[in-house]
Order: structure tokens, then sequence, then C-alpha cells
């Protein structure tokens, strides 16, 4: 039996090929129990071949996956639950049977099955519609009902592609909401998005795969210090001059009535309150915003990939 500590997926030089193309060129990571891990990467990187491999609808070429410390079998499909970028639902079918159907074939009595399937439509505030044919609800209801089909077995891990494709902000929420309280009751979840600012609020950890390789991966807040520069934005009042070897103005706005806006970047061995003190010191400016500027993970993001793009792509798309 695996310990509380085991990754719940590890993934260990995974490769893959179809005929001429490498999807997968020696892929390794780890999803740690109870987390929201961000599969990341541009179109055609390889996340897809990635997680069907994970999911068992094909098989790697080389390398071993394991979850929870045994290597993947058929007996983990249960145990898993998948939504595809590219929804498939019945749509001549009641929503209710279809998730019925859906839930049996997971292994769940028809009972269970209409006591879960209750709970989620209520959640979801769709009750109404339970039967109603699928190809009459919207394409967020539809979303919605296929969320539902994807949880009902209550997976220990949930790989969710793209989930917040086609919704408004007030559902793209609430499914937030739900994908956070599935992580606190136990689940792991691996998020596959483009969406930056979702993987920003979301995600424990992410890894990133650009053209069948990972190229980074990690703990988020580790990752965002990792390519931190050592710059801090000062917002102020006064006329700034910075004249010192450790310092250095690396942007500087003069705005109205005498305020400035101003990117300064720290040397080697300095500080923070060297700089601090250095802005507030005799005959200096009034500071009213000192904050470190720490890079987004879609900077990040968009930093890792021209790094690795050769340079004929790198010179096309600059």
């Amino acid at each position: 039996m695996a310990s509380p500590s085991t990754p719940i997926l590890e993934v260990r030089d995974v490769r893959k090929q179809y005929a001429q193309h490498t999807a997968l060129a020696g892929v390794s990571l780890s999803v740690p129990a109870q987390s929201v891990f961000g599969l990341l990467g541009p179109n055609g990187a390889g996340k897809t071949s990635l997680i069907r491999i994970i999911t068992q609808i094909t098989a790697a070429d080389a390398g071993e996956v394991f979850f929870r410390g045994e290597k993947l079998n058929p007996s983990h499909i249960a145990h898993i639950g998948y939504l595809p970028e590219e929804r498939g639902l019945y749509k001549k079918m009641q929503v209710g049977e279809q998730l019925i159907y859906l839930a049996q074939l997971r292994g769940l009595s028809r009972a269970d099955a209409v006591q879960r399937i209750k709970k989620w439509l209520e959640r979801f505030e769709i009750k109404d519609w339970a039967k109603k044919n699928v190809e009459d609800l919207s394409k967020g209801m539809q979303q919605k009902v296929q969320f539902v089909a994807t949880v009902l077995h209550e997976p220990s891990l949930i790989i969710l592609d793209e989930p917040f494709s086609g919704f408004d902000p007030i559902n793209a929420n609430l499914v937030k909401d739900e994908i956070l309280r599935l992580k606190q009751e136990g689940a792991a979840i691996i998020f596959s998005t483009h969406r930056m600012e979702s993987v920003e609020e979301m995600c424990d950890s992410i890894a990133l795969i650009n053209r069948a390789h990972k190229v980074l991966d990690g703990p988020v807040k580790l990752i965002r210090n990792q390519f931190k520069t050592n710059t801090f934005e000062v917002e102020g009042q006064g006329r700034l001059l910075v004249v010192h070897p450790d310092f250095e103005v690396v942007e500087q706005q003069e705005r109205e009535n005498g305020f400035f806006y101003a990117r300064i970047q720290l040397h080697a061995r300095t500080t923070p309150n060297d700089l601090l003190r250095y802005l507030i010191g005799p005959g200096a400016v009034e500071v009213h915003r000192f904050q470190e500027q720490i890079p987004s993970i879609g900077e990040i993001f968009i930093r890792r990939v021209r790094e690795t793009m050769p340079e004929t792509l790198v010179e096309e798309t600059a």
C-alpha cells in the first residue's frame, strides 16, 4: 500500500512516436497526492499524448507510469476521471439517463448513481434539465454535464483538459470552486489549460512541455522565485534620481503633479532594504508603493517556450 507521501502519479522517461513525429521524448514528472497539477504547453507540445497514455487510451513506446506506487494497469482506470477537450455526449439522450449510463460503466449501481447525480445537478443548478435531451442544453450546460460525468465515480485522480473552455465567468468560477473542493476532499487534479491566470490561481505545481520535451517543472511559488530578476517597482512623489553603483533604473516615468513610476534592479549582494533606505534618505523621494516584480506563470511560459524553440522558428516569430 502506498504511503501518504507517495505521488499519486509518476511518469518516468515516457516516449511516444507517431510515424515520423515524436510526441514525447523521455518525459518524466511526478504529481503529488491531493494537489492541483498544471500540465502546460503550446499546441502540439505532447500534452494530449501524455494524457492518453495515463488514461490507457494508448500505450507508451518506452518508459513507465506508476499510479500510487504501482505500475499502471487496467485496474487503475476505475480510479481515474478524464474530461477531454473534445467533449462527447449522446445528444439525443436525456441528461439524467446519460449520467446514469456513464456512472454504471464506472461500476456504480443505479441507486448510487441516482443519488450522486441528484446532488451534482443541484450543485451545478441544472436539476430542472435532468429530463431534457443533451442537444437542448446550451454549450455551457453540456460542459457542466460532462464535468459531472467525469467525477461521479469519485476518482482519486481527475484529468481535466481545458475545463473552462466556453464557460462564462460565473460558471467558470463555479467549476473552479468545485475543482478546489474535490482537492480538499482528497483528489489530485491534472489540469491542462492555456489560461495562465487559472494556473496562477489554482495550481500547486506545474510541468511545461514543449516540442515533446519537459522543459520546466516544480511548485508554482518556487518556479516564480527562480525566474525573478531582483527588480522592484517603485511609485511615489518627488524627483527620482538614482546614482548608486548597486542600483540600476530599468524604467522610469514621470507622471502628473510630481508623481513617478520606476523599475529598479538590485545588483548582487544588495537587499531591498538597502534600496528602500536609499530612496527615503535625506532629500530623497516620498515612496507610496514598493513591490518586488516577480514574473507571472504566463510570462515564464512564453520565455521558456521561446528559449526552447529552434533559432529559425524564433526568427520567424520575432
